[in-house]
């Protein structure tokens, strides 16, 4: 399963590990993924995996 967001499509990022001594190593910034139970206007659940950001956006917003 891909570390993607349903909502956003928040990905992970790529950047660099930068040690004491300036030595650059790639690294990758993944998103803090959620999984949510979410009900559907039909009546039925689903499970999503959502970013811990959309997820504080979705409660402010209901």
């Amino acid at each position: 399963m891909a570390r993607k967001c349903v909502i956003s499509g928040k990905g992970p990022m790529v950047g660099n590990n930068v040690s004491h001594a300036n030595n650059k190593t790639k690294r990758r910034f993944l998103p803090n993924l959620r999984t949510v139970r979410v009900t559907l206007e039909d009546g039925t659940t689903t499970k999503i995996r959502i970013s811990a950001k959309e997820l504080r956006t979705l409660k402010k917003n209901s």
